[in-house]
């Protein structure tokens, strides 16, 4: 059941029945808040008998604890202090949001004695809590034994030294936390509600939130030559769209920054169709897009001071009387000719005119694009990190450490002109696939061609966008994953 969670700090809370959450390290004697909820000692008399450590993550669950003024206490643990990172307190907050239930109201008492709890964390820690209470249940009209109650609100009172420092920080968690769902809803949509245009429809609410949006049709992009993005169309009933996202946040003068995302609807693999078995995951092949759409939701709302340019190619890819052939020769935006080997390698078809418009139009400081582009990525990195490639080492660096910080991680990965060489084609400039071997890196050197000098970096989020590992703060299908990543970039290094 989806939960809305009403989080508001305080230096105290009223204790009158409901639920109490306390944190404590592995080194502490008690847990923050044990005075004010605890005055018989039940806490420790349980985690004696529970032999509870206050392991990271660990918890302790207390009902109808003697003598307290609450209904039920549960304790999370959080390890070692000295090796608490800012992702922790989002796996902590996380962790309590999965504690909260059959209540209406929470007291979180988060300063655990001898470690000092920053406004930072403490918003970090009710930014675990949002992301970890988000569902996707539009379609269900049956609830489970657990569900059968419409969706409720919590109120949930974090009770720390420093409010007013938290609810000021709050307000850019809250922002990211409204990115990352948008993403993760994107990609959860089922595909017959969510096509080209549709998609385009989603960006354009961005308005709402001081971003100008811009959607090109067919017949636009037709005019602009984007023979690449087009064939990938041509076979789908459903027309395809670009949808132009900019935020000016930053000073008039300044060059923008630029996020491309793939946003193939659907992708049956075309005329190269795919294995029946796992097809329908593919409603998941825009989860570049939705990155896109997500992070330019993030820096809108918590009014950036950037510049910054999101575009998102938006096609379905099907096999039709109509769709492109193995062996097809397409012309792109560049005036590079394609010769289309495979109609599965889709994705980088719609990339490369995305990304040679966005160059020519807005001339950024960099490029970064997103797609689930090669199931390959998947097979060298699994789930764990997605593939970075770039012609820029200090771009590469920026992401490299912005995905420690946000712990959704890269892995760089080579380019060289010995894989280039890979997708020279014997009729046209180039082909669209190198085959089999070095496939991810193949596919990042189509994509070079056409981004020239810029600084430029493509991220293969295809094993960390979708079906990726469950865990503290992410219970969803679809991830959001490179949202939070970018808007770490961003804020590290490229507001004025």
């Amino acid at each position: 059941m989806s939960v809305k969670l009403e989080i508001s700090f305080s230096k105290s809370a009223k204790l009158n029945g409901g639920l109490a959450i306390l944190l404590k390290t592995a080194e502490a004697d008690s847990a923050a808040g044990a005075e004010a909820v605890d005055p018989a000692g039940v806490i420790a008399k349980a985690a004696r008998i529970a032999r509870f450590s206050a392991k990271s993550m660990g918890a302790l669950d207390i009902v109808a604890p003697e003598g307290a003024p609450v209904e039920r206490i549960v304790v999370i643990g959080l390890g070692k202090a000295a090796e608490l990172t800012a992702h922790d307190w989002l796996k902590a907050g996380g962790a309590v949001a999965s504690r909260i239930k059959n209540t209406d109201k929470a007291a979180v008492f988060i300063d655990v004695p001898g470690l000092e709890t920053s406004a930072r964390a403490a918003a970090d820690f009710a930014l675990g809590m949002l992301l970890r209470a988000y569902s996707f249940d539009t379609y269900k009209t049956k609830k489970g034994d657990e569900e059968e109650k419409p969706a409720k609100s919590v109120k949930v009172t974090i009770v720390t030294a420093d409010p007013g420092g938290a609810k000021k920080a709050f307000s850019d968690s809250e922002a990211i936390a409204g990115g990352v769902n948008l993403a993760r809803d994107l990609v959860n949509e089922p595909p017959n509600v969510l096509g080209p245009v549709e998609f385009a429809a989603k960006a354009k609410e961005l308005e709402k939130l001081g971003v100008e949006v811009e959607i090109l049709t067919e017949r636009e992009m037709r005019r602009l030559g984007m023979g690449a993005l087009l064939g990938v169309a041509q076979g789908s009933v459903r027309p395809p769209r670009l949808a132009v996202m900019q935020w000016k946040g930053g000073k008039g003068k300044d060059r923008p920054v630029a996020f491309i995302g793939k946003g193939v609807v659907f992708d049956t693999g075309g005329i190269s169709i795919k294995p029946a078995a796992g097809m329908e995951d593919m409603k998941g092949d825009m989860g570049g897009a939705a990155a896109v759409t997500g992070l330019m939701h993030v820096l809108a709302s918590r009014k950036a001071a950037v510049n910054a340019v999101g575009i998102i190619g938006l096609v379905e890819n099907m096999p039709d009387g109509n769709a492109q052939r193995p062996g097809d020769i397409v012309t792109s935006m560049s005036g590079q000719t394609i010769e289309v080997i495979n109609t599965d390698a889709e994705g980088r078809l719609v990339l490369c005119d995305a990304l040679w418009y966005c160059n020519d139009r807005f001339k950024p400081q960099f490029m970064i694009n997103l797609a689930t582009l090669t199931g390959a990525i998947v097979v060298a990195l699994g789930n764990v990190h997605a593939g970075l490639f770039s012609n820029d080492d200090q771009l590469s660096a920026q992401l490299t450490a912005a995905g420690l910080s946000s712990n959704e991680k890269l892995w760089r990965m080579p380019l060289g002109r010995d894989y280039d060489k890979l997708i020279d084609s014997k009729f046209a400039d180039m082909k669209n696939t190198g085959g089999r071997q070095a496939g991810s890196i193949t596919a990042a050197h189509f994509l070079k061609r056409f981004v020239q000098e810029t600084p430029w970096a493509h991220l293969d989020i295809a094993g960390t966008a979708m079906g990726s590992p469950q865990d503290e703060i992410n219970q969803s299908w679809g991830s959001g994953f490179g949202v939070r990543l970018l808007d770490e970039l961003v804020r590290a290094h490229y507001e004025s």
